[in-house]
This record gives C-alpha cells, sequence and structure tokens, in this order.
C-alpha cells in the first residue's frame, strides 16, 4: 500500500531518525554508550516494538521473529522480513554518507516507508522526543516505553543547546570613569570587523580597562528555567560565556575547570567540592532531556529514555537516564561553546540604553 502524501525532504538530522528507526527494527537491540561514546557489548535493552503517531494515528512496529506493522485497534496490517528493514537502513547510511548540502530526497527509501505507513520524517511529538520505544528493560525486568531525543554525527556536530535571542547574556559596561566619550567607546568596538570579531570585541575592552558586569539574560523565561534548576546559574555561566569570549576556553570541561579555579560565587571549597561541575552538569542534562530557552520548564523529562547518538560510522548508543552518571560524563566531555550568527541573534555590539554601555553574548553548545 502506499501511502505517499508528500515528497520527503530534510536534513542529515531528520533523515538520521529514520535511520535510527529503521536499524533499530532491523537488529532488534539499542546498546548503551560509555562516557567515550563507544558500545558497551553487555548494557543493551532489547527492542519490543517502536510507536509512531501519524496523522493522529499510532502504528506499533513490533520486533520479533519478524516486523509486524500494528495499527491501534491491534489489527495487522503487514509483516516483513528484520532484513529488509537492515538493508534500507545500511542504503540510507551510505547516502547521508555521499551527499553534500543541506536538504536531501531519497526516493527509494521514501517508497519503503510509504509502504509501512510512515509518509512524513518526523513522528507526531513535541520537544526532545525523537523516536518512542517500547524495550525490555533487562534490570528491573520491565517493558516500558520510553521517549529518546537523537542526536546525528553524521554530517557535522549537532547542537545540544540551539541559540537565539533567547540565549543572549546582557552584560553592562563599567568604564571605571573613562574620560573616553561613550560614542568614541561604541565607535572603537562596533568598528572591529575581524574574523573572530565578537571574541575580539571583548578582548578589546578588557584590555582597555573597561569591566564586563552580567545584568540577566535577555529572555526572562530562560532566566525563570535556568534559576529552576539552579538559582545561581545565570551568573555561573555568565561568568563561563566571558571566559569563552575572552580566549580563555572553549571546552566546557575546561570552562568548568576555570570556574572551580576562580570561584565567581565564593563557595566554601574547604572540602573539595565540585560545585561548578555539579550545577553545569546538572544544568546539560536537563537541556538534552526536555528544557529549551523558549518554554516554561517545569522539570518534566520529554526524553524520559534519554539520549540516542548515531555516530559518524552509523553505529547506535544510548545513553539510559539510569545511567545519569555515564550519561552526565558524555555531555561534558563532548560539548564546547560556539559563535552563532551575530547579526542574525542581535548580539555583539556595544550600545546605549539609558546612559549606559552594554553588550550582548550569545550562548550556544555544541558537540564536538
Amino acid at each position: 500500500m502506499n501511502r505517499r502524501l508528500t515528497t520527503m525532504k530534510g536534513n542529515k538530522g531528520e533523515w538520521s531518525e529514520i535511520y535510527t528507526f529503521l536499524k533499530l527494527l532491523g537488529e532488534g537491540a539499542l546498546y548503551a554508550g560509555d562516557e567515550n561514546l563507544e558500545k558497551i557489548e553487555d548494557v543493551y535493552y532489547p527492542l519490543v516494538s517502536i510507536v509512531r503517531e501519524e496523522n493522529d494515528q499510532k502504528y506499533f512496529y513490533e520486533h520479533d521473529s519478524s516486523i509486524k506493522v500494528i495499527d491501534e485497534h491491534n489489527n495487522i496490517l503487514l509483516e516483513l522480513e528484520k532484513e529488509d528493514f537492515i538493508q534500507k537502513s545500511y542504503e540510507l547510511l551510505e547516502s547521508l554518507k555521499a551527499v553534500k548540502g543541506r536538504s536531501f530526497e531519497f526516493h527509494t527509501i521514501e517508497s519503503f516507508l510509504n509502504s509501512i505507513h510512515i509518509a512524513k520524517l518526523k513522528s507526531d511529538s513535541s520537544n526532545k522526543r525523537d523516536i518512542t520505544l517500547k524495550v525490555h528493560d533487562l534490570t528491573t525486568n520491565t517493558k516500558p516505553i520510553l521517549g529518546f531525543s537523537i542526536k546525528s554525527r553524521i554530517g557535522g556536530s549537532p547542537t545540544l543547546l540551539n541559540s537565539g535571542e533567547s540565549t543572549n547574556f546582557i552584560y553592562k559596561i563599567c568604564t571605571n570613569h573613562s574620560s573616553t566619550p561613550f560614542n568614541d567607546i561604541m565607535e572603537n568596538v562596533n568598528r572591529i570587523n575581524t574574523r573572530s570579531k565578537i571574541k575580539d570585541r571583548v578582548k578589546y575592552l578588557i584590555e582597555n580597562g573597561y569591566g564586563l558586569e552580567f545584568i540577566r539574560i535577555e529572555s526572562e523565561n530562560f532566566q525563570l528555567n535556568l534559576q529552576l534548576i539552579d538559582s545561581s546559574l545565570p551568573y555561573i555561566l555568565s561568568k563561563a560565556i566571558m571566559y569563552y569570549y575572552n580566549g580563555q576556553g572553549v571546552l566546557l570541561r575546561d570552562l568548568i575547570n576555570l570556574l572551580e579555579i576562580e570561584n565567581p560565587m565564593l563557595f566554601n571549597q574547604g572540602r573539595n567540592h565540585r560545585f561548578y561541575e555539579y550545577k553545569i552538569k546538572n544544568f546539560l542534562t536537563d537541556v538534552a532531556l526536555g528544557m529549551t530557552p523558549q518554554k516554561e520548564w517545569n522539570g518534566h523529562y520529554d526524553a524520559t529514555g534519554g539520549y540516542i547518538i548515531v555516530k559518524e560510522d552509523g553505529e547506535i548508543v544510548c545513553y539510559h537516564i539510569y545511567n545519569r552518571l555515564q550519561f552526565q560524563e558524555y555531555l561534558i566531555n563532548h560539548t564546547l561553546l560556539d559563535t552563532p550568527s551575530s547579526s542574525r541573534y542581535k548580539f555583539g555590539e556595544v550600545y546605549l540604553d539609558n546612559n549606559e554601555l552594554y553588550l550582548k553574548l550569545n550562548l550556544q553548545i555544541r558537540f564536538k
């Protein structure tokens, strides 16, 4: 049965979700990953089924001796060999490795998907859940239905925290009684137009004796979300952003070490508590599993299972939220700060407001 409605067109990340769907159904097991993204051979979750929603209807793709497609009334719509899914996943992987550009169509894959009641790349879902699996949890001997977020490393490093105007941090420029007119300061900074102009503008300010005092996050919602996770997070992240734009570090691990050394919150470190690492790990975990800057965060994970990573070679590993420690170590060891488009997100220029000078710096977190 051909259910083609519209042409399926998407980027490598979106097609990687289909690749994950095909590969998991073909192979029937989801393996855990360690903190270095390596598969742990003896920690895995046998697949029972994958649940997809299409046009307000649920379909269950049941993995057994064969693959059965079942509707929400428990009718078996069709039955296929597992090898069909393995072959299509391999075909899609090779196509994804070969193509160039931002958006693609794969007609033979699309025809196969149409035949199994899939008419669009993404299942009907919200927030961070990209795939819904029913697995056999060998630890608890239960068969929970879990939502996973999928991040693909095929074709580039994915983002963890997407940038936007909502992720702009606002700093007041402390002129320290400088006799230089405000307009001259603005002109001197904003005319810097090097390849790394935002970092060079920050360095110029610091080297010329101007301080940068964190005031607030542009998005009140994002600021409140961070405060819900930890009341000190906005200020802690503002310091990490400053280290990054001042050229002191890029990797999250290195920026955390700088925070632990400088201790801007003046925590009692007498017993070697790593306050900053703990707080930023919790922040990264919440971002990975549900928190976005734009929406009110209530602490409920949408990706109830965890994270699935599609590696460059097509291997798939997961980080189950049961294994929180390994998941957090993976996040902290494989993320960095990056500079998005300053013109698009309106940051990086000194501006005058109410007779004070300000500078916005943007927070974007990417996998390395």
